[in-house]
């Protein structure tokens, strides 16, 4: 489905992949954005797109000489990770609950950590680069370290999947973890530090920047780009945990080697070139997808998640969704929704089905199919999967 401009008198336009009218909310958040004298060309809204914080989540923005820490989040990197086995649906056949026991056992969730650090994290960038780092938040050093390899709560997860032709395939969502959230939140309030001073008037103060050539603009590229290193190489430490499992449960421990592994940020920015001009591209809830990249597209943790192949398409800054998006917040689907649900909406998954998880039930989320058929000029489906287990924070 082609995208739709939103009727906005704004300072650049907005083009929406989400085949439906924005709400009054997101309609504001859209139009804040797109008045923003340093916004090139447009602004691109995915399918997925819902509200998030000064700017919608789901929207790419791009921009020239300046760019907005909000924009980007505080889950600096986070993102999704796959891998394509060898191994067939009967391999699993009585192992899931074992599996995903091991798991658990071996990645922290939630607010849990790493009780030692272990040989796949202590050499990582040397950690020399860390005193580079926002002068608040070095202390957390340690802390950093033993988060390494840690999946964190809320949406990330963990799981086992099966594509049309029953392979196994193993996927994971995480960021930067504590690290990432409180190098942005102090970068954030730099930000509206400096924009009271100068007495900006922004339509939100979350929409609060910086200015290449400064200072401040420099100190948080630096911090972002770390971050998102941090966030990539977290998924590749948990993925390589995830990995040995899987081979001593199905290959008696036998190494195998991915046919495909995708590991891709989807809350981010990056410096590219779009419509001939050098900006920086904010991604926030949304994954790249030029001609070569693959990507990846989960739904719920019971719900069709996807493998793609991007289009490159110039008009969406070559992006698209970075999955289903919620149609309702936590504490509604909270209210909505019963145990009772749960457990039928994520019949067949080896997976936690308490109070714990509720909020993550795969009703309170967009259908998947929907958002899929609304960016077919965005990306093709190289495979789509199924979980069979699911690991939860």
């Amino acid at each position: 489905m082609p995208y739709q401009p939103l009727k906005l008198s704004t300072s650049v336009p907005v083009l929406s992949w989400a085949g439906h009218e924005l709400g009054p909310q997101e309609t504001k958040m859209a139009k804040n954005v797109a008045s923003l004298p340093f916004v090139h060309k447009h602004v691109a809204l995915m399918p997925d797109v819902h509200l998030g914080k000064g700017a919608l989540v789901g929207s790419v923005i791009a921009t020239k000489a300046a760019i907005i820490p909000a924009a980007v989040g505080v889950d600096i990197g986070c993102g999704m990770c796959a891998v394509k086995t060898p191994y067939q649906a009967d391999q699993l056949e009585g192992k899931l609950k074992q599996i995903r026991a091991e798991v658990e056992k071996l990645i922290p969730v939630g607010f849990d950590y790493n009780k030692e650090v272990g040989k796949d994290v202590t050499n990582w960038q040397g950690w020399s680069t860390f005193k580079a780092l926002h002068p608040k938040v070095q202390h957390l050093e340690g802390k950093a370290q033993k988060q390494m390899g840690s999946l964190g709560g809320g949406n990330h997860f963990i799981e086992l999947c099966l594509d049309e032709a029953g392979q196994v395939w193993l996927m994971l969502h995480s960021g930067s973890r504590n690290i990432g959230n409180m190098l942005a939140q102090r970068h954030i309030e730099t930000a509206k530090d400096l924009a009271k001073l100068a007495g900006l008037k922004l339509p939100d103060p979350d929409l609060s920047y910086f200015v290449q050539g400064t200072p401040e603009f420099e100190a948080y590229w630096r911090d972002l780009q770390w971050a998102q290193n941090y966030a990539l190489r977290n998924r590749e430490v948990m993925m390589a945990r995830f990995k040995r499992v899987v081979e001593i449960h199905l290959a008696g421990g036998k190494p195998f080697k991915p046919e495909l592994q995708v590991n891709c940020h989807h809350n981010y920015a990056e410096r590219e070139v779009h419509f001939d001009e050098a900006v920086y591209v904010t991604r926030k809830g949304a994954v790249r997808s030029q001609a070569t990249d693959y990507g990846i597209i989960p739904g719920s943790m019971g719900a069709k998640s996807f493998i793609v192949k991007g289009k490159g398409c110039a008009d969406a800054f070559c992006s698209c969704s970075h999955g289903a998006g919620r149609q309702m917040s936590r504490s509604q689907a909270k209210r909505t929704f019963t145990l009772d649900d749960l457990v039928q909406q994520t019949e067949g998954v080896e997976c936690r089905k308490d109070a714990g998880v509720l909020d993550e039930i795969p009703g309170a989320y967009k259908p998947i199919e929907q958002v899929m058929a609304n960016q077919a000029d965005l990306v093709e489906v190289v495979a789509t999967l199924k979980q069979v287990m699911c690991v939860k924070g």
